[in-house]
């Protein structure tokens, strides 16, 4: 085991120093108790007594430093509360045996199998007893520990996805009204207004909508929207394009209606389609089949959003393509900030074979959403 790989598996310096401030209440006790047994007219002999309490219970000190690497173990895993409790239960029997062991091992190295024999059928039982205790004392520290941290870093992000957000709100915002944009659309609406007047009139609806939605989404502050929501924006988007592209923009719409009840947070969809539009369509004359697919699988979001453009070579890093802009990295960190590893952000694509971006998200329930 390397290095860097066994550091990873010891508590932190701020969690051994309380561990050991823990211990120190226990380890006095024990020195008095084991030089003395209770009989102060025997004196008290500090390297007498440190020797038998390194013979007796430091195995067992040594063992409980792994019940941190356990603690995260089930941490990562997501475990629920009623499974760690039954995975330390379990812990608990196997730290004792094992520290029996050790300590076995110990006497009988130093002295002999008789006299390590003698000392196990003195203690066993009791000390069974008190290294479960010590066991559980452990684990709920380390856990108490955990806990703590994870409630910091929660709201460290949280203050951090309230600021990226506003700015990425903001972002969109003068995304949708930058001259380009603006310009194409109200070009778009103006050509139809003599033509086809309800067309004209519909697109204008859809114009006022799809701003109406994020400016009322930057005033709220609200993080998490309804998916219905968020598809409906995206729909109301892809319409005001589909003016300016015509017959080169085919939609392909895979919806489970049981996933519009999910949230997602604000302006997350959208912003992946506007990359394929950028990437796959404007420099195209050609028709071309854009796909927004959305399901359920248990308590997982599946999102993806896929066109048949030119694609790129994806860096071996597995970072993002280069010129992707905004878009892509902003609503990237935007779900690593909210759901950590529980998010899951993935590109597919090469060049010639189009690109697709594919998002799973726990669900959420609805009763969070504004």
């Amino acid at each position: 085991m390397n290095p860097p790989r066994l550091a990873a598996l010891l508590p932190p310096p701020d969690v051994l120093r309380y561990y050991a401030l823990g211990l120190l209440p226990l380890v006095l006790v024990y020195l008095v108790a084991v030089e003395t047994d209770g009989v102060w007219s025997r004196g008290f002999n500090l390297w007498s007594a440190l020797h038998g309490m390194a013979q007796n219970i430091g195995p067992a000190l040594l063992l409980l430093l792994g019940v941190w690497p356990f603690t995260g173990w089930m941490a990562a895993r997501g475990f629920s509360a009623r499974r760690q409790l039954l995975n330390h239960a379990g812990m608990a029997l196997v730290f004792a045996v094992t520290a029996h062991g050790l300590t076995w091992g110990v006497i009988a190295l130093r002295y002999s199998v008789a006299a390590a024999e003698g000392a196990r059928a003195n203690w066993f039982l009791w000390q069974s007893m008190w290294l479960m205790m010590m066991y559980w004392a452990a684990a709920g520290g380390f856990s108490a520990y955990r806990a703590i941290e994870r409630a910091r870093e929660a709201g460290a992000a949280a203050a951090q996805a309230q600021a990226l957000l506003a700015q990425t709100e903001l972002a969109a915002l003068r995304n949708k009204l930058n001259p380009h944009f603006l310009f194409n659309t109200l070009h778009s609406i103006l050509a139809l207004v003599r033509k086809e007047p309800k067309r004209a009139e519909a697109a204008l609806h859809r114009f006022s909508d799809m701003l109406r939605y994020v400016l009322d989404t930057e005033r709220s502050g609200h993080d998490q929207v309804l998916l219905r929501d968020e598809l409906a924006f995206t729909e109301q988007y892809l319409a005001l394009e589909a003016l300016r592209l015509g017959e080169r923009l085919r939609l392909d719409w895979d919806v489970d209606e049981d996933a519009l009840r999910a949230t997602v947070p604000a302006l997350t969809v959208q912003p992946l389609v506007e990359n394929s539009l950028k990437h796959a369509f404007n420099p195209r004359s050609t028709p071309g089949t854009l796909r927004v697919a959305v399901h359920c699988e248990g308590d997982r979001l599946h999102i993806e959003v896929a066109d048949d453009g030119p694609g790129c070579t994806l860096p071996a890093d597995g970072g993002l393509p280069t010129g992707t802009g905004l878009g892509l990295p902003t609503v990237q960190r935007r779900l690593a900030l909210r759901y950590g590893a529980a998010a899951q952000f993935e590109l597919a694509s090469s060049p010639g074979q189009g690109f697709a971006v594919r998002l799973q998200l726990p669900v959420t329930a609805p009763e969070s959403a504004p």
